[in-house]
């Protein structure tokens, strides 16, 4: 269907959805709307990450990609304090906000050209065409295997910090921050120029190094030299891998490919933060983070055997190029 008519078709149905925020008192209106809200929400994420695709130079790919993630990164880090600041003057003023910001998406949607890549819709091709690019997700398992040990992190290093006496507990998180901020641009360049694999592999270990640190030792310097490993690695990773895949896809396939690669990485996170809850609750904090530095360890040999059986550039675009 496009990349920009599903990119105004979500803007608007968030924008209704904020509306339904502000009018309802009922909770399970609420979430039947977030059930909603989570399908406009994915077909978002897909759709901008393949006009990013589309707009992107493919030299400069793994740079851009970086980039754009950047701006994810930092909106993430400002909403939730300004939401509770907007909160404290009423809840339809935060409505109100969010109904502000999906229209905002629309008009800047609304600007993008988009190419003409996409094939003429049919509900039946539609009902015919893959929702998983099987090739793309096996490869993307490796997404799953490294953010499992991210899922852990954001849920509970800053509970583990406080546990150890260290202040402030949100330490991690701001050096983290600061080094994905500092290295990434230079990192995606690095990845175009040179090869997005070198990259990827390093990077790989990098985050396998920084959780098992985690397990080692709760100490202050520990967990800094864990946070700035950790960002380095887990912060060049994806948008090194995506501009990798997007090498080996059809440009038709784009936006399917990356619901692929969100669906291997949502799990990820999501399995790291509920399985590894359970491994605090019932052995403590250390052994759950070597569980999520195994599994990340793990990533690398499982990149390099599917990678040799399903990473080759397909003939035929390797003819259209």
């Amino acid at each position: 269907m496009g990349r920009k008519p599903i990119l105004l078709t979500c803007s608007i149905a968030i924008l209704l959805l904020s509306g339904v925020y502000a009018m309802t008192t009922r909770l399970w209106v609420i979430l039947l709307s977030a059930i909603v809200h989570g399908v406009f929400w994915s077909a978002l994420l897909s759709a901008s990450a393949a006009l990013m695709a589309d707009l992107i130079p493919s030299a400069r790919r793994a740079e851009g990609i970086g980039y754009w993630g950047m701006a994810s990164a930092l909106s993430i880090a400002l909403a939730p304090s300004l939401g509770l600041w907007i909160l404290e003057y009423g809840w339809d003023w935060l409505c109100l906000l969010i109904g502000t910001l999906a229209m905002g998406m629309f008009l800047i949607a609304f600007q993008f050209p988009e190419k003409s890549n996409r094939g003429r819709f049919s509900f039946e091709g539609f009902l015919e065409a893959a929702l998983i690019e099987k090739r793309v997700f096996l490869l993307s398992m490796t997404l799953f295997l490294y953010t499992f040990g991210y899922g852990g992190i954001t849920s509970f290093v800053a509970l583990y910090a406080q546990d150890h006496g260290i202040r402030p507990k949100g330490l991690f998180f701001t050096v983290f921050s600061i080094v994905i901020l500092a290295t990434r641009p230079f990192l995606g360049r690095l990845a175009d120029r040179k090869g997005r694999r070198r990259v990827l592999l390093p990077c790989l270990a990098l985050i396998a190094i920084s959780v098992g640190l985690l397990a080692l030792s709760p100490g202050l310097p520990v967990m800094i030299t864990s946070a700035v490993l950790f960002g380095v690695g887990f912060g060049s990773a994806y948008p090194v891998f995506a501009a990798y895949i997007l090498e080996r896809v059809d440009v038709k396939r784009r936006g399917v490919t990356f619901g692929s690669i969100l669906l291997a990485l949502d799990t990820g996170i999501g399995s790291g933060s509920i399985l590894l809850g359970v491994v605090i609750e019932h052995f403590g904090y250390r052994p759950a983070f070597a569980l999520g530095s195994l599994l990340a360890l793990g990533s690398i040999p499982y990149f390099r055997f599917v990678d040799n059986r399903f990473g080759r550039i397909p003939t035929s675009m390797n003819n259209a190029s």
